[in-house]
């Protein structure tokens, strides 16, 4: 996974990049946790996404947010970090222009902003949001939502509450012409401390649902 630096919009960013070995192979992205909370591209979650979409074929990336590890800059309240998303699928893409389609896949926080940034991105056909701090956070931006994907929540969390969780999936599952999966992982915290393997398990059946050739979902 080498170690890179590419320009963002308040100086330098840090991240890990794994090109894809073939041309038109797809694209990843995954954003890490608040960054005021200790998030870093270097968090257990953040990690184990990054190596899953790398085990699939994927050109796939993940970074700090600024001012984070080695990014420059100071944190904005969701703002400047949209931006510095947008920054990092364009250093990605500049580098993959090829590539068939785009997923993004965030962690709390980062589950923010990758639904901020497929609004802004049409060629983001696919989202695996964990833990989205729907009771934090307006999420009426996904007016209408476009693209599909799956939530995944843990029924134990107190920070992210399951119920405001819930009701976001409710909402998106009224609009027409996407399919939203959620997913419950039974007594699992924010962090997915002891319930990290069925976190995972959760998101391989849900890629190798979308990912399979004949998956009716576009």
């Amino acid at each position: 996974m080498p170690a890179v630096i590419f320009p963002g919009p308040e100086g330098r960013l840090e991240g890990r990049f794994q090109p894809a070995l073939r041309p038109r192979a797809p694209v990843a992205m995954i954003l890490h946790p608040h960054p005021q909370a200790g998030g870093t591209m270097n968090e257990r979650i953040t990690q184990h996404l990054y190596k899953t979409f790398v085990a699939r074929g994927f050109a796939t990336l993940r970074f700090n947010f600024r001012g984070v590890g080695r990014s420059q800059g100071s944190f904005d309240n969701g703002i400047g970090e949209l931006s510095d998303a947008a920054a990092a699928l364009d250093w990605v893409q500049s580098i993959h222009p090829e590539a068939s389609t785009t997923w993004i896949g965030g962690v709390s926080f980062g589950a923010l902003i990758g639904m901020q940034l497929l609004m802004r991105r049409p060629e983001i056909r696919g989202f695996i949001s964990v833990a989205p701090p729907a009771n934090m956070y307006d999420f009426s931006f996904l007016a209408p939502c476009p693209a599909s994907g799956i939530i995944i929540q843990g029924t134990g969390d107190t920070v992210v509450t399951p119920n405001a969780v819930q009701k976001l999936v409710d909402k998106l599952r009224t609009q027409k012409h996407i399919t939203i999966h959620h997913d419950e992982i039974p007594r699992a915290n924010h962090f997915f401390e002891n319930e990290m393997p069925e976190l995972m398990r959760s998101v391989d059946n849900y890629l190798d649902m979308r990912l399979a050739p004949d998956c009716p979902i576009k």
